[in-house]
């Protein structure tokens, strides 16, 4: 076959999120394995925050993977600021009016 290189050799492209979605009240209060994640731009911004980007989160539940959408900024933020951590343990809280990391 020669020497050459294989796509995945060479190849940045990002590795899509796979799991069962899941409704982010479905998880609160439990402790979850954040496996990974993504940030991306809202083609539907709801107006209800001030994020236009959402998050797409990947983690592990009960020995299940799955995936979670959110446009809370407070967990974007979190995330992108401890990405070197994952993955990691946590558990989501709905404080007042936000999502939260704990």
């Amino acid at each position: 076959m020669g020497n050459y290189p294989r796509f995945s050799d060479f190849s940045q492209e990002e590795k899509r999120l796979e799991g069962t979605k899941m409704r982010i009240q479905e998880i609160l209060n439990k402790e979850i394995l954040v496996t990974g994640y993504t940030i991306n731009q809202s083609h539907y911004p709801d107006g209800k925050s001030d994020s236009k980007n959402y998050l797409a989160l990947q983690f592990e539940l009960d020995g299940e993977q799955h995936i979670v959408f959110t446009g809370s900024a407070v967990l974007t933020d979190q995330i992108a600021r401890y990405k070197e951590n994952i993955p990691f343990y946590t558990i989501i809280k709905h404080i007042d009016r936000y999502y939260t990391f704990t």
